[in-house]
């Protein structure tokens, strides 16, 4: 049997070690914290289970606009407590069920950490194992070897994180109270979904962006109206705005911007971006080659420059997405296997950012055709001439799709709406399989539902396509 390590149990790692004993190899999953990695037991899991709760809370909005009379958001209140250990319970619940999937298709989890031997044994990499339930450190000599290690929140020496005032957000789970003012420091899709999510529970909650708009790196039209929305509910934006450095001040702190002024509240939330784990794992002494940032440098099949190195997930810096990375280590185990794959194709892949709308987007990029880059048509239509959304009462959102000038396939796509994460998956289908607006615009949709505006939007684009 071929031996394979796979260094990190999270969503890279896990899922190539599913397909690995799939195709008969004897595998060996080496994860400090648990299965599922930190996405699972303090990333991804715990945030969308948080925003879950949020949710709950926004659908007290409004509501005598639909007849029903309550006390409103006012009346509502959020028991920190049970809204954290719901997370941690959770989180923990799934990485149960992570482990007991691999330990019934026959993989070995080991709790520990992993790092490369100093020497290369002709065709096989030597990995010393040292398990954290005190037992010696061992080595494996394996034919193939995954990085799959991901990667931990940045920390900036001028604001580090002391867990009680100043946070990462794998921290917040650990509050004995919501806080009362929070500064989210980053407007990037990690500190969008936590400002949206705080702001939803009643938080006072000021966002520090350095650039321009919220989420400057998605589509333009999308988060202006994502921030118009937070606006409207009484966040407070701080565009154009670095933060130079984050103190405790008391039982609150402060945030002193670039520009001199100096920001108040009870608590800092620190949405800086992460780096990846790879520090500790000899890759350099081995000679993998690394980025200057500490990426693992990968091709398409998830292959690095060392022959049966490879690497998958947020440690290769290719597209922090979940759904990437287990792709990335799926693909891996098929090519370093003999089994057929197809390397990775990132223009096929839907991301959403979980935000009140969400954002979701597939494919090409508004960027790409303004600039000249991807001919395409576009057609966009606000979700308000939605008879659907109506009824919910949605004034906010859009569909926004994308085709090529004369076949008309269809090349991406764009959604901001509640649940655009569920509403992307027709036009990620159309992207994947090169469908055209006429195939689009011909399919029958559900009336009334927001699905049908994708109908319609690709029905406007047909239009234009017979003019």
């Amino acid at each position: 049997m071929t031996q394979i390590v796979i260094i990190g149990g999270g969503p890279a790692g896990y899922e190539a070690a599913l397909v690995a004993a799939q195709l008969d190899a004897d595998v060996t999953v080496v994860e400090a914290a648990g299965a599922g990695g930190a996405c699972v037991l303090d990333d991804c899991v715990p945030s969308k289970t948080f925003i879950a709760s949020s949710e709950v809370v926004t659908g007290y909005r409004d509501t005598e606009e639909f007849g029903i009379h309550s006390d409103g958001l006012e009346a509502i209140t959020v028991d920190a407590t049970a809204v954290h250990a719901r997370v941690k319970r959770l989180a923990t619940a799934q990485s149960r069920d992570i482990q007991a999937k691999l330990v019934k298709a026959g993989v070995t989890l080991v709790h520990g950490t992993a790092r490369f031997g100093d020497d290369m044994l002709g065709h096989t990499h030597r990995v010393k194992v040292r398990p954290h339930d005190g037992d010696s450190e061992y080595f494996i000599d394996a034919a193939t070897v995954l990085i799959a290690t991901g990667a931990t929140p940045r920390q900036l020496p001028t604001a580090l994180p002391d867990g009680e005032r100043i946070l990462t957000w794998r921290q917040v789970y650990d509050l004995p109270a919501l806080p009362s003012h929070l500064i989210v420091i980053g407007s990037g899709v990690t500190g969008a979904e936590f400002a949206s999510a705080y702001l939803a529970m009643g938080v006072q909650v000021t966002l520090v962006s350095s650039r321009d708009r919220v989420m400057p790196h998605e589509d333009a039209d999308a988060a202006t109206a994502i921030e118009r929305v937070f606006r409207n509910r009484g966040m407070t934006i701080l565009n154009n705005s670095r933060a130079e450095s984050v103190v405790r001040d008391g039982e609150g702190v402060s945030v002193a911007l670039a520009d001199g002024r100096v920001v108040t509240g009870s608590h800092a939330l620190m949405a800086v971006g992460s780096v990846p784990n790879t520090a500790d794992l000899g890759l350099v002494e081995y000679g993998i080659a690394v980025s200057t940032g500490g990426y693992v440098t990968v091709d398409r099949v998830s292959r690095t420059n060392v022959p049966g190195i490879y690497a998958a997930g947020d440690c290769t810096g290719v597209l922090p997405l979940a759904s990437v990375a287990a792709m990335q280590g799926r693909i891996a185990m098929w090519h370093a296997l003999g089994d057929a794959v197809a390397p990775l194709r990132l223009r096929t892949v839907a991301a959403n950012v979980f935000t009140d709308p969400e954002l979701a987007t597939v494919g090409v990029s508004q960027t790409d055709v303004d600039s000249g880059k991807i001919p395409a048509r576009e057609v966009m239509l606000p979700l308000a001439g939605n008879a659907r959304s109506k009824m919910a009462g949605l004034d906010d959102g859009f569909i926004k799709l994308y085709c090529r000038p004369a076949s008309g396939i269809v090349v991406g796509g764009v959604v901001v709406a509640p649940r655009a994460s569920e509403l992307i998956m027709p036009i990620t289908i159309a992207v994947e399989n090169h469908l055209t607006v006429n195939q689009l615009a011909h399919t029958i949709t559900i009336y009334p539902s927001l699905s049908g505006s994708i109908a319609e939007a690709a029905r406007q684009l047909m239009q234009h396509e017979t003019e």
